[in-house]
């Protein structure tokens, strides 16, 4: 299985505060206009936001806001004009960075992330330079909640998942991007409890970060991730539990 990294935990964990502040929706509102704006509205013939409306439903967006959104990406509503950019770099311990980013000024979204990435100890590169190290899969945590794991993992596969893995009281299944909300249907329909289901940047290989670099990485990733323009931040972190 391709690596995971400690960072995409640590982000579902951070979710739930999140939402409460406003900010995830703020994310999440972003992907569905652009993915309707290039795709049209019709979740049926359009991949990209069947996907972004099964996120947004996972993370308890109602469906008003959901359809305002769809309607500004169509143009039913007037809306903000965003573009769509990636950023890389290195961070602390040269753990690489890899970031997602939607726009309406992308002169002050740049010049933000280089000020944050030179305050806390990262580096932006050029593109391509850390870009090679991820993969785009498709990846759906579902609740342990008591299931069989031999069980769950059969019917993942069985639903089309390329991978599973059971961790932190998580399982978590890798699927293709195009499979991933079809996977999660599934799941769903035979009762298991989907907690998160995304297409992210996975980490083919993992780097160990310890000692001060932990804490400087965190800062770091912690601030960028604040930025209401960088939509996914990735990284190929891996860390121990107790230095978090």
């Amino acid at each position: 299985m391709s690596g995971h990294s400690k960072w995409a935990t640590i982000k579902r964990k951070k979710a739930a505060t999140d939402s409460k502040r406003g900010k995830i929706f703020t994310k999440l509102i972003k992907e569905l206009i652009i993915a309707a704006r290039d795709g049209g509205g019709d979740s049926d013939a359009n991949p990209r936001l069947r996907q972004a409306i099964s996120t947004a439903k996972t993370a308890n967006m109602p469906n008003d806001n959901i359809n305002r959104a769809i309607q500004k990406g169509t143009g039913e509503l007037e809306g903000i004009n965003y573009e769509e950019f990636t950023y890389e770099g290195y961070g602390p311990g040269g753990v690489a960075l890899f970031m997602e980013v939607l726009t309406d000024n992308k002169k002050r979204t740049v010049s933000e992330i280089r000020h944050l990435m030179h305050k806390y100890g990262g580096k932006l590169g050029e593109n391509g330079s850390v870009s090679w190290m991820f993969e785009k899969m498709g990846q759906i945590t579902v609740s342990t909640n008591g299931h069989d794991e031999d069980l769950v993992f059969e019917e993942a596969l069985e639903a089309g998942a390329d991978n599973f893995s059971n961790s932190n009281g998580e399982y978590l299944i890798t699927t293709f991007p195009s499979e991933t909300v079809n996977v999660s249907d599934s799941l769903t329909a035979k009762g298991y409890a989907v907690t998160s289901t995304a297409v992210e940047m996975v980490p083919k290989n993992v780097m160990k970060v310890e000692g001060n670099d932990v804490n400087r990485l965190m800062i770091l990733m912690e601030a960028l991730e604040e930025n209401e323009d960088i939509q996914n931040l990735y990284s190929n972190l891996d860390v121990d539990e107790e230095d978090l």
